[in-house]
Protein backbone atom coordinates (compact mmCIF):
# COMPACT_ATOMS: atom_id res chain seq x y z
CA UNK A 1 0.00 0.00 0.00
CA UNK A 2 1.23 3.48 -0.87
CA UNK A 3 1.42 5.50 2.31
CA UNK A 4 3.03 8.74 1.14
CA UNK A 5 2.26 11.12 -1.70
CA UNK A 6 3.43 9.70 -5.00
CA UNK A 7 2.62 9.35 -8.68
CA UNK A 8 2.57 6.16 -10.69
CA UNK A 9 1.22 4.80 -13.97
CA UNK A 10 -2.14 3.18 -13.30
CA UNK A 11 -2.78 -0.43 -14.29
CA UNK A 12 -5.99 -2.16 -15.47
CA UNK A 13 -6.66 -3.25 -11.87
CA UNK A 14 -6.96 0.44 -10.89
CA UNK A 15 -9.97 0.99 -13.18
CA UNK A 16 -12.66 1.33 -10.51
CA UNK A 17 -10.59 3.80 -8.49
CA UNK A 18 -9.85 5.87 -11.61
CA UNK A 19 -13.52 5.94 -12.63
CA UNK A 20 -14.44 7.12 -9.13
CA UNK A 21 -12.12 10.13 -9.57
CA UNK A 22 -13.45 10.85 -13.06
CA UNK A 23 -17.01 10.62 -11.74
CA UNK A 24 -16.43 13.61 -9.45
CA UNK A 25 -16.75 15.99 -12.41
CA UNK A 26 -18.69 14.09 -15.09
CA UNK A 27 -19.11 17.03 -17.47
CA UNK A 28 -15.57 18.41 -17.40
CA UNK A 29 -14.09 14.90 -17.54
CA UNK A 30 -16.37 13.50 -20.27
CA UNK A 31 -13.59 13.24 -22.88
CA UNK A 32 -11.28 11.15 -20.71
CA UNK A 33 -14.09 9.19 -19.03
CA UNK A 34 -15.44 8.10 -22.41
CA UNK A 35 -12.03 6.80 -23.45
CA UNK A 36 -11.45 4.96 -20.18
CA UNK A 37 -14.90 3.35 -20.26
CA UNK A 38 -14.20 1.95 -23.73
CA UNK A 39 -10.48 1.12 -23.44
CA UNK A 40 -9.83 0.64 -19.72
CA UNK A 41 -6.38 1.63 -18.45
CA UNK A 42 -4.20 -0.52 -20.69
CA UNK A 43 -1.90 2.10 -22.30
CA UNK A 44 -1.95 0.41 -25.72
CA UNK A 45 -5.76 0.44 -25.92
CA UNK A 46 -6.15 3.79 -24.16
CA UNK A 47 -3.69 5.53 -26.47
CA UNK A 48 -1.60 6.79 -23.55
CA UNK A 49 -0.81 6.34 -19.90
CA UNK A 50 -3.03 7.30 -16.99
CA UNK A 51 -0.98 8.74 -14.16
CA UNK A 52 -2.35 8.59 -10.65
CA UNK A 53 -1.52 10.83 -7.70
CA UNK A 54 -1.90 9.16 -4.32
CA UNK A 55 -2.29 10.80 -0.93
CA UNK A 56 -2.27 8.54 2.15
CA UNK A 57 -2.74 5.51 -0.05
CA UNK A 58 -5.84 6.87 -1.80
CA UNK A 59 -6.02 7.82 -5.47
CA UNK A 60 -6.73 11.56 -5.38
CA UNK A 61 -5.96 12.96 -8.86
CA UNK A 62 -5.33 11.76 -12.41
CA UNK A 63 -3.46 12.91 -15.49
CA UNK A 64 -4.03 11.41 -18.93
CA UNK A 65 -0.79 11.38 -20.93
CA UNK A 66 -1.46 10.58 -24.56
CA UNK A 67 -1.86 12.78 -27.63
CA UNK A 68 -3.06 15.34 -25.07
CA UNK A 69 -1.84 15.87 -21.53
CA UNK A 70 -4.98 16.28 -19.39
CA UNK A 71 -4.94 17.00 -15.63
CA UNK A 72 -8.05 15.62 -13.92
CA UNK A 73 -9.33 16.71 -10.48
CA UNK A 74 -5.72 17.74 -9.88
CA UNK A 75 -4.69 19.37 -6.61
CA UNK A 76 -1.69 21.73 -6.56
CA UNK A 77 0.49 18.99 -5.07
CA UNK A 78 -0.69 16.52 -7.70
CA UNK A 79 0.11 19.03 -10.45
CA UNK A 80 3.68 19.31 -9.19
CA UNK A 81 3.96 15.52 -9.21
CA UNK A 82 2.54 15.29 -12.73
CA UNK A 83 4.86 18.06 -13.95
CA UNK A 84 7.89 16.21 -12.55
CA UNK A 85 6.87 13.03 -14.36
CA UNK A 86 6.13 14.92 -17.58
CA UNK A 87 9.52 16.62 -17.54
CA UNK A 88 11.30 13.31 -17.00
CA UNK A 89 9.46 11.55 -19.83
CA UNK A 90 9.75 14.49 -22.26
CA UNK A 91 6.99 16.02 -24.35
CA UNK A 92 5.13 13.47 -26.44
CA UNK A 93 1.77 15.26 -26.64
CA UNK A 94 0.51 17.81 -29.15
CA UNK A 95 -1.38 19.79 -26.51
CA UNK A 96 -2.09 20.26 -22.83
CA UNK A 97 -5.79 20.72 -22.21
CA UNK A 98 -8.03 20.72 -19.16
CA UNK A 99 -9.69 22.91 -16.54
CA UNK A 100 -8.16 26.36 -16.83
CA UNK A 101 -6.75 26.70 -13.30
CA UNK A 102 -4.98 23.35 -13.07
CA UNK A 103 -3.81 23.49 -16.69
CA UNK A 104 -2.31 26.94 -16.12
CA UNK A 105 -0.45 25.65 -13.05
CA UNK A 106 0.83 22.64 -14.99
CA UNK A 107 1.98 24.80 -17.89
CA UNK A 108 3.83 27.22 -15.59
CA UNK A 109 5.87 24.28 -14.31
CA UNK A 110 6.45 22.74 -17.75
CA UNK A 111 7.03 25.85 -19.88
CA UNK A 112 10.74 26.26 -18.96
CA UNK A 113 11.52 22.81 -20.36
CA UNK A 114 8.68 22.27 -22.86
CA UNK A 115 8.16 25.80 -24.17
CA UNK A 116 7.59 27.80 -26.13
CA UNK A 117 4.07 26.76 -27.12
CA UNK A 118 2.75 27.44 -30.60
CA UNK A 119 -0.34 28.98 -29.02
CA UNK A 120 -1.89 29.30 -25.55
CA UNK A 121 -5.67 29.66 -25.22
CA UNK A 122 -5.99 30.56 -21.58
CA UNK A 123 -9.77 30.93 -21.32
CA UNK A 124 -12.12 28.62 -23.22
CA UNK A 125 -15.58 28.83 -21.63
CA UNK A 126 -17.11 25.45 -20.75
CA UNK A 127 -20.81 25.57 -21.58
CA UNK A 128 -23.58 23.11 -20.69
CA UNK A 129 -27.29 22.55 -21.13
CA UNK A 130 -29.77 19.81 -20.29
CA UNK A 131 -32.76 20.96 -22.35
CA UNK A 132 -33.80 22.10 -25.80
CA UNK A 133 -34.46 25.81 -26.37
CA UNK A 134 -38.07 26.98 -26.39
CA UNK A 135 -37.61 29.62 -29.07
CA UNK A 136 -35.36 28.01 -31.71
CA UNK A 137 -36.69 25.38 -34.09
CA UNK A 138 -34.09 22.67 -34.74
CA UNK A 139 -32.92 22.71 -38.36
CA UNK A 140 -34.91 19.88 -40.02
CA UNK A 141 -32.17 19.40 -42.64
CA UNK A 142 -29.46 18.53 -40.08
CA UNK A 143 -29.18 14.75 -39.93
CA UNK A 144 -26.79 11.94 -39.12
CA UNK A 145 -23.99 11.50 -41.65
CA UNK A 146 -24.22 8.09 -43.34
CA UNK A 147 -21.29 5.69 -43.55
CA UNK A 148 -21.18 6.06 -47.34
CA UNK A 149 -20.73 9.86 -47.00
CA UNK A 150 -17.15 9.91 -45.69
CA UNK A 151 -15.90 11.63 -48.85
CA UNK A 152 -18.60 14.27 -48.40
CA UNK A 153 -17.92 15.07 -44.72
CA UNK A 154 -14.13 14.74 -44.68
CA UNK A 155 -13.24 18.05 -46.45
CA UNK A 156 -15.49 19.95 -44.01
CA UNK A 157 -13.83 18.20 -41.05
CA UNK A 158 -10.36 19.06 -42.36
CA UNK A 159 -11.38 22.69 -42.95
CA UNK A 160 -12.84 23.00 -39.44
CA UNK A 161 -9.77 21.44 -37.78
CA UNK A 162 -7.31 23.59 -39.74
CA UNK A 163 -9.28 26.75 -38.97
CA UNK A 164 -9.62 25.86 -35.28
CA UNK A 165 -6.18 24.45 -34.47
CA UNK A 166 -4.03 26.29 -36.99
CA UNK A 167 -2.48 23.19 -38.57
CA UNK A 168 -3.90 20.60 -40.94
CA UNK A 169 -4.87 17.20 -39.49
CA UNK A 170 -3.45 15.69 -42.70
CA UNK A 171 0.12 16.61 -41.72
CA UNK A 172 2.42 13.91 -40.40
CA UNK A 173 0.73 10.62 -41.19
CA UNK A 174 -1.23 11.91 -44.19
CA UNK A 175 -4.37 12.13 -42.11
CA UNK A 176 -4.74 8.40 -41.37
CA UNK A 177 -5.42 8.87 -37.66
CA UNK A 178 -7.76 11.79 -38.23
CA UNK A 179 -9.67 9.96 -40.94
CA UNK A 180 -10.05 6.96 -38.63
CA UNK A 181 -11.45 9.22 -35.91
CA UNK A 182 -13.96 10.83 -38.28
CA UNK A 183 -14.98 7.37 -39.53
CA UNK A 184 -15.45 6.23 -35.93
CA UNK A 185 -17.82 9.13 -35.20
CA UNK A 186 -19.75 8.58 -38.45
CA UNK A 187 -19.97 4.85 -37.79
CA UNK A 188 -21.29 5.37 -34.25
CA UNK A 189 -23.97 7.83 -35.41
CA UNK A 190 -22.35 10.84 -33.74
CA UNK A 191 -21.57 12.94 -36.84
CA UNK A 192 -24.22 15.40 -38.07
CA UNK A 193 -24.47 17.68 -41.08
CA UNK A 194 -26.69 19.74 -43.33
CA UNK A 195 -25.99 19.47 -47.05
CA UNK A 196 -27.02 21.95 -49.74
CA UNK A 197 -28.72 20.99 -53.01
CA UNK A 198 -25.32 20.22 -54.55
CA UNK A 199 -24.41 17.80 -51.77
CA UNK A 200 -21.91 20.17 -50.12
CA UNK A 201 -21.69 20.42 -46.35
CA UNK A 202 -22.95 23.78 -45.10
CA UNK A 203 -23.13 22.94 -41.36
CA UNK A 204 -21.63 20.13 -39.33
CA UNK A 205 -20.92 19.07 -35.77
CA UNK A 206 -20.03 15.90 -33.89
CA UNK A 207 -20.73 14.44 -30.47
CA UNK A 208 -17.10 13.68 -29.74
CA UNK A 209 -17.22 12.21 -26.25
CA UNK A 210 -20.15 10.33 -24.77
CA UNK A 211 -20.80 8.78 -21.37
CA UNK A 212 -24.07 7.88 -19.66
CA UNK A 213 -23.89 11.16 -17.72
CA UNK A 214 -22.67 13.72 -20.25
CA UNK A 215 -21.62 14.21 -23.85
CA UNK A 216 -19.46 16.80 -25.54
CA UNK A 217 -20.33 18.49 -28.82
CA UNK A 218 -17.34 19.43 -30.95
CA UNK A 219 -16.29 20.37 -34.46
CA UNK A 220 -19.10 22.87 -34.99
CA UNK A 221 -18.54 24.47 -38.40
CA UNK A 222 -20.47 26.52 -40.95
CA UNK A 223 -19.12 26.75 -44.50
CA UNK A 224 -17.61 30.25 -44.97
CA UNK A 225 -19.98 31.23 -47.77
CA UNK A 226 -22.98 30.38 -45.55
CA UNK A 227 -21.88 32.30 -42.45
CA UNK A 228 -24.07 35.12 -41.23
CA UNK A 229 -27.25 33.43 -42.46
CA UNK A 230 -28.40 32.15 -39.07
CA UNK A 231 -27.58 28.47 -39.65
CA UNK A 232 -25.54 27.88 -36.50
CA UNK A 233 -28.21 28.14 -33.80
CA UNK A 234 -30.87 25.96 -35.52
CA UNK A 235 -28.12 23.52 -36.51
CA UNK A 236 -26.89 23.30 -32.93
CA UNK A 237 -30.46 22.87 -31.70
CA UNK A 238 -30.82 19.89 -34.05
CA UNK A 239 -27.58 18.29 -32.83
CA UNK A 240 -28.62 18.99 -29.24
CA UNK A 241 -31.95 17.23 -29.83
CA UNK A 242 -30.10 14.11 -30.98
CA UNK A 243 -27.62 14.38 -28.09
CA UNK A 244 -30.22 14.64 -25.32
CA UNK A 245 -32.56 12.05 -26.84
CA UNK A 246 -29.99 9.40 -27.78
CA UNK A 247 -26.75 9.97 -25.86
CA UNK A 248 -26.83 11.64 -22.41
CA UNK A 249 -28.94 13.91 -20.19
CA UNK A 250 -26.38 16.76 -20.32
CA UNK A 251 -24.55 18.22 -23.33
CA UNK A 252 -21.42 20.32 -23.06
CA UNK A 253 -18.87 22.05 -25.25
CA UNK A 254 -15.99 24.43 -24.85
CA UNK A 255 -15.28 27.37 -27.11
CA UNK A 256 -12.54 29.95 -27.58
CA UNK A 257 -13.28 33.11 -25.63
CA UNK A 258 -12.48 35.25 -28.70
CA UNK A 259 -15.12 33.46 -30.82
CA UNK A 260 -17.93 35.84 -29.91
CA UNK A 261 -20.24 34.71 -32.74
CA UNK A 262 -20.09 31.06 -31.64
CA UNK A 263 -20.57 31.93 -27.96
CA UNK A 264 -23.64 34.01 -28.86
CA UNK A 265 -25.09 31.17 -30.96
CA UNK A 266 -24.55 28.65 -28.17
CA UNK A 267 -26.19 30.97 -25.63
CA UNK A 268 -29.19 31.37 -27.93
CA UNK A 269 -29.58 27.58 -27.93
CA UNK A 270 -29.50 27.59 -24.12
CA UNK A 271 -25.91 26.72 -23.26
CA UNK A 272 -24.64 28.41 -20.10
CA UNK A 273 -21.03 29.00 -19.08
CA UNK A 274 -20.14 26.97 -16.00
CA UNK A 275 -16.34 27.11 -16.03
CA UNK A 276 -13.37 27.36 -18.35
CA UNK A 277 -10.85 25.13 -20.08
CA UNK A 278 -7.35 26.04 -21.21
CA UNK A 279 -5.41 24.65 -24.16
CA UNK A 280 -1.67 24.83 -24.79
CA UNK A 281 -0.92 23.91 -28.42
CA UNK A 282 2.48 22.74 -29.65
Amino acid sequence: MLTQTTTRVLEPSDLDAALAVLDREPVANAFVTARVQVAGLDPWRLGGEMWGWYEDGMLASLCYAGANLVPICATPRAIRGFADRARRSGRRCSSIVGPAESTAQLWRLLEPSWGPAREVRAQQPLMVTDRLPDDIVPDPYVRRVRKDEMETIMPACVAMFTEEVGVSPLAGDGGLLYQARVAELVGSGRSFARLDQDGKVVFKAEIGAATSQACQIQGVWVAPEYRGRGLAAPGMAAVLRYALADIAPVASLYVNDFNTAARAAYRRVGFQEVGAFMSVLF
